[in-house]
């Protein structure tokens, strides 16, 4: 089962983040997605989705952390470990 990105706290967000990044307020994230699942996620689109979210959560990701996260879920654990 997965579980769709809900509109509040960290899940709201890296939603809002993605959204904007990507250009469709309608997007909805489940913590399954991938950057398959996503029009317009490339290359390009997850450089700017990394530093929009360092930047909306203070955080900094390593080098492998760029590219090491399989999914939006593990992406959003990440997000609210850091934010906690």
């Amino acid at each position: 089962m997965t579980t769709q990105l809900s509109e509040d706290g960290v899940d709201g967000r890296v939603l809002g983040v993605f959204r904007e990044v990507l250009g469709d307020e309608s997007l909805q994230l489940e913590d399954a997605t991938t950057a398959a699942d996503v029009p317009g996620w490339d290359s390009l689109a997850h450089i700017n989705l990394m530093y929009s979210l360092e930047a909306e959560f203070g955080v900094q990701f390593t080098d492998d952390q760029l590219t090491s996260f399989q999914d939006v879920g593990e992406l959003r654990r990440f997000l609210t470990a850091a934010a906690g």
